[in-house]
């Protein structure tokens, strides 16, 4: 179980890959603020805008995932990749930044995608796979907040998370890429013998 470089490049994916996400939310009410404009007010209303993308994203990431997994997981990366850049450059937009931050929240959509991933290479370490994976979006969590927080103090402005948020999601592409490579190099080797 937990001696398959699968699992660890899952988890890898998911530690890297989702990084982006919260790179943004990190720092979603200053940026509102003071890019886009928006009173402290509306925040709360903006927030639940994403809570819905990510309420569609989780039914759509695991639909996506029963019907094509590995396919789903990079579309899925490379939606987050595409609008979380999207972000930097919309942020000035009340209306880019709302449509942006609800096609971000359907980026929610590889959560299910990639437990069900981590699921099928975990072997008999189900249950300690599906632990191991929430740690894996707290890292994402820690990595997202503080890459995004040294690019806001290296002076690149609120906006700049989505770069950040993007750069992780094209990250998290790299580890998948690899996983599956790995995965196939093994599958040879193992119908060579």
């Amino acid at each position: 179980g937990l001696k398959k470089p699968q699992l660890w490049l899952t988890l890898a994916t998911a530690s890297i890959g989702f990084g982006g996400m919260f790179s943004v939310y990190s720092y979603i009410t200053p940026t509102l603020a003071e890019v886009t404009g928006f009173s402290s007010g509306l925040v709360p209303m903006v927030l639940a805008l994403w809570g819905i993308g990510m309420i569609v994203g989780n039914l759509i990431g695991g639909w996506l995932a029963d019907r094509a997994l590995v396919p789903a997981i990079f579309y899925i990366m490379i939606w987050n990749a595409v609008f979380l850049g999207a972000f930097s450059l919309f942020a000035s937009s009340g209306v880019g930044t709302l449509a942006v931050l609800f096609l971000i929240g359907c980026g929610f959509a590889l959560v299910p995608a990639l437990q069900v991933r981590l699921m099928n290479v975990a072997g008999e370490a189900q249950t300690l796979a599906a632990a191991l994976n929430h740690s894996a979006f707290n890292i994402s969590n820690a990595v997202g907040a503080s890459l995004g927080g040294l690019a806001i103090a290296g002076g690149l402005g609120w906006a700049s998370t989505g770069l950040v948020g993007a750069g992780l999601a094209i990250l998290g592409i790299i580890f998948f890429a690899i996983s599956i490579g790995v995965e196939k190099r093994s599958m040879s080797n193992s119908a060579a013998i």
